[in-house]
């Protein structure tokens, strides 16, 4: 898969410790990755990382991304040739309790991560990982595109909109010839394995595991629901094609106009269908029909004083024309993948002999076929970049 770019590179994964970084970093072992991670901890207990045992397989650097010289020397030390950037205060309402953690980490990590590139000379590829909160929202009811406003009207949005905003001075200030460089902003992930706090799918199967009924307290927000696997698809086919070059590719050939598009130095939105835009109450329904006995409350005094928008939903026609890149999982499809993981762990928990890494293992690869019968290309493993 992904042209098979990824067979024996050496690749750097900040953030490998979080859900999307654990799931990415597992990822690229099963595609024969060498990956080393920096991270400052595990986020949550329990977490995807530990219950995957991903320590055991990978080099595991710890530090804070707010530390260049630790993180320059990090790099340095482990010399890849593929950077993926996810660290982050993910959370919108820890960036109220602390704004300036939040925005020192987000947009001057990014920072300190792009000065560490540009001290590593074996670095040919860099996807910095931002988010779809990175743009100014208007509420507006249709998918915002890549060259609109960005900003936001809380701590946490702002400071990826100052991430994005920095990536992008560097890509036209020190990366004009190299490495190849590219931000991407998905919508809201979900999957096996969140636990942090104040997000609907960990807030629901901490109550369920508990017996008690998930808090629920925006109710009728929506937004563009995925898989974690659908974005991550999106930025390991995007730092696929960064790596390789058009003339080793045999792109020009192929795809002809398409094959000369600069991915370098831009951003790419990855996110779910339209079908899986649905509300915080759809959620809940779905996975209530999959968990016997789970409950929830509605308690909607539990937002006030927080600006979280209401709708939020993302354009990707950029990643379908430039990457070949659309969503595979429908919402159903997406709500049984992640039901699916809690369960097996839940069960798992119980004393029953179920191996969360390999489940994990079975879910990529069942997302892989499923994105091979839809057709997707970077599914195939005919595909050479």
């Amino acid at each position: 898969m992904f042209g098979h770019v990824y067979t024996g590179r050496r690749v750097f994964v900040t953030g490998h410790t979080g859900f999307k970084g654990s799931w990415l970093t597992a990822w690229l072992l099963r595609l024969g990755a060498e990956v080393a991670g920096f991270s400052d901890g595990v986020p949550t207990t329990p977490s995807h990382y530990d219950v995957l045992g991903l320590a055991d397989s990978i080099l595991d650097r710890r530090g804070d991304v707010r530390d260049r010289a630790g993180l320059g020397k990090a790099m340095r030390d482990f010399r890849p040739e593929i950077v993926f950037h996810l660290a982050a205060q993910p959370l919108v309402r820890a960036a109220y309790a602390d704004p300036a953690a939040t925005i020192e980490t987000n947009a001057l990590g990014t920072l300190n991560l792009l000065e560490a590139v540009r001290a590593t000379p074996s670095v040919q590829a860099v996807v910095c990982i931002t988010s779809d909160k990175a743009y100014r929202n208007d509420e507006q009811v249709w998918g915002y595109r890549e060259n609109d406003h960005l900003g936001g009207a809380d701590p946490y949005s702002a400071s990826k909109g100052c991430a994005e905003i920095i990536a992008h001075s560097y890509f036209a200030s020190f990366f004009d010839t190299g490495p190849r460089c590219a931000t991407t902003r998905a919508g809201n992930v979900i999957g096996g394995g969140d636990w942090a706090a104040d997000r609907i799918v960990p807030d629901c199967a901490r109550a369920w595991f508990a017996g008690e009924a998930a808090e629920i307290r925006s109710p009728a927000a929506t937004r563009p629901w995925q898989h974690v696997l659908e974005p991550l698809s999106g930025y390991l086919l995007l730092g696929a094609r960064l790596f390789a070059s058009p003339a080793e590719d045999g792109e020009a050939g192929r795809r002809g106009f398409f094959a000369s598009f600069p991915l370098a130095g831009e951003a790419f939105n990855f996110g779910p269908s339209a079908d899986a835009a649905q509300t915080v109450a759809d959620v809940t329904r779905a996975l209530q029909e999959a968990w016997p006995g789970f409950a929830t409350r509605m308690n909607p005094a539990a937002a006030c004083g927080m600006k979280e928008s209401t709708l939020l939903k993302l354009c990707c026609d950029k990643a379908l024309a430039y990457l070949n890149w659309r969503a595979t999982l429908d919402f159903d499809l997406t709500m049984r993948f992640t039901a699916a993981w809690y369960a097996a762990y839940r069960q798992s928990t119980a004393g029953e002999n179920i191996d969360m890494a390999a489940f994990t293992q079975r879910q990529i690869d069942a997302y892989c076929q499923l994105a091979r019968r839809a057709g997707q290309e970077w599914s195939s493993d005919a595909i050479r970049y």
